[in-house]
């Protein structure tokens, strides 16, 4: 049975670096984040890591690893995962993410999920959704 929650995450840290050719696109980027989520997922200092990929100023695409260390519904535990997503010219980010197969662990053990987000870049609070099966 699939269970729904929702939430949002707050980033608290943003550090990105240009890998290579800093004059062209496309361009290559790494960024280092910490983010912090509150609803039916509860984590405080999620470490994140993206590779992303700038087609243009305004335009592009990222991959990237998620670690948390919470809850999710009230059973706590940890759990990975991956996540992939683009931004547009019309300032919006789109985002979804996967629970990495065992990596789950305590009360999450066996954890199974998929989730999305969409925001309009400069907004502080990134609502999710998270469709879950608890096991």
């Amino acid at each position: 049975m699939t269970t729904q929650t929702t939430g949002s995450f707050v980033v608290a840290h943003w550090d990105e670096n240009i890998v290579g050719d800093a004059e062209r696109y496309p361009r290559l980027a790494h960024a280092a984040i910490t983010n912090n989520f509150s609803g039916g997922i509860e984590a405080a200092e999620v470490a994140c890591e993206y590779t992303l990929v700038y087609s243009t100023e305004l335009t592009g695409a990222f991959t990237g690893m998620q670690l948390l260390r919470g809850t999710v519904d009230g059973r706590k535990g940890s759990f990975a995962v991956e996540e992939r997503g683009w931004f547009g010219d019309d300032g919006l980010i789109h985002g979804t993410f996967e629970v990495v197969p065992d990596s789950a662990t305590d009360d999450l053990s066996g954890l199974r999920g998929t989730g999305r987000y969409t925001v309009r870049q400069g907004e502080s609070a990134v609502a999710y959704t998270f469709d879950y099966d608890p096991t």
